[in-house]
């Protein structure tokens, strides 16, 4: 009997905080919808784009850089290496594009094993504009990409950042991709945001230069194994905040393959274990596996039937999923569920993963990932 309360509790307990973290982040984001200029002055802003191999949205993802509505910006396009083939396709895009000011650098300045932090570090010098955006190279920009970002900034803001937003998948494992990002990851920051627990993401990070440099310039960033563990760091070191915006911006996916997904989920795990192992202990938690084990302890001691129980709890774990899916506007499908019961189920393994050492791969880079550092064993052409 015993047994069947603290199972049936447990499993109780993780469903609320389940559906909590889904009110919280519901409560937070807002669906998408064009954000007006502010009123006032528009201050020019510098966009920092690392960039290294050709995407299949490549050319899509450079024609909305280019096509902003924002008065003065500039884009400054960063590759380590002349003979990368996104090369020809970032000329062809200035060229088309002459009325807005844009350049190509090339060079691999090493202030970190992080690569793609190293690649930032001259665009960041060359930037003319105290308001400086890092801007992964996947994000599909909106026209009102910089409205959005600047409208999230407050007298107490140090960062401003967006999560990526999964969309276009082709095939499932793309879906099951869409899962992580979108109702998983993206859920749990907006949720701890909610909470007062702004945590970094790089892939859209709006800097002030002057409040950043200040305080060691884009080098302070090579402070942990990624960079936006050490801006969450730096931020917060400075009691200021950093703020997510309310409707965060799209990466479009393509085809996926599931050893690519394993290989990104367990790279991440391993850094968030690194940086933030605190956090990271409890992650096992989150999802649908571990209640439903609990549900099903409970189940079969109290004798009630298990298949009943599991589609209970999956009920109760999925439908508010796919409900802040849909009343945010991010991809649903008749697969979604099913790729969310994949993502769920790969979690354990992927936490355990993350208390591992070992070398992974990071954007063409062979790393290692120990508590502390980050090593850089060879660049794979």
């Amino acid at each position: 009997m015993e047994l069947t309360i603290a199972a049936a509790v447990a499993s109780s307990a993780l469903l609320l905080s389940n559906l909590a973290s889904i009110v919280l982040a519901s409560s937070r984001l807002k669906p998408r919808r064009v954000i007006p200029p502010p009123v006032g002055p528009r201050p020019p802003v510098s966009i920092v784009v690392p960039s290294r191999g050709v995407e299949p949205f490549t050319e899509e993802t450079l024609a909305r850089a280019f096509s902003l509505d924002w008065p003065r910006y500039e884009l400054i396009f960063c590759v380590a290496h002349a003979e990368d083939p996104v090369v020809k396709l970032i000329n062809a895009a200035i060229a088309r594009y002459p009325d807005v000011p844009a350049r190509l650098l090339f060079g691999d300045d090493r202030i970190s094993a992080n690569p793609k932090l190293n690649n930032c570090v001259k665009g960041w010098q060359a930037a003319r504009h105290n308001w400086v955006i890092l801007a992964d190279s996947n994000v599909l920009m909106p026209k009102d990409y910089v409205q959005h970002l600047m409208a999230a900034w407050r007298p107490d803001t140090g960062l401003v950042c967006s999560t990526p937003v999964g969309s276009r998948p082709d095939g499932f494992w793309a879906e099951v991709e869409c899962a992580f990002l979108n109702t998983l990851q993206a859920r749990w920051q907006y949720a701890g945001e909610a909470l007062g627990l702004g945590f970094a993401q790089g892939k859209s990070m709006l800097w002030n230069k002057p409040m950043l440099d200040a305080s060691g310039g884009i080098q302070a960033l090579a402070a942990e194994i990624a960079e936006d563990a050490a801006a969450t760091k730096l931020v917060n070191g400075l009691g200021l905040k950093v703020n997510l915006v309310a409707s965060p911006f799209e990466q479009p996916l393509g085809q996926r393959r599931f050893a690519e997904i394993w290989s990104r989920q367990t790279r991440w795990a391993r850094l968030r274990r690194v940086t933030f192992p605190l956090f990271f202990a409890p992650e096992i938690f989150t999802g649908a596996a571990i209640p439903l084990l609990f549900a099903l302890v409970a189940a079969a001691s109290a004798g009630v039937s298990l298949p009943t129980t599991a589609l209970c709890v999956l009920m109760i774990a999925y439908l508010p999923e796919c409900l802040l899916a849909w009343s945010k506007g991010w991809y649903l499908s008749p697969r979604s569920v099913t790729a969310m019961i994949v993502r769920d189920a790969m979690l354990p393994a992927i936490w355990v993963r993350g208390w591992l050492g070992g070398a992974v791969e990071w954007r063409g880079n062979a790393m290692t990932i120990r508590a502390g550092e980050m090593t850089e064993l060879e660049e794979i052409a």
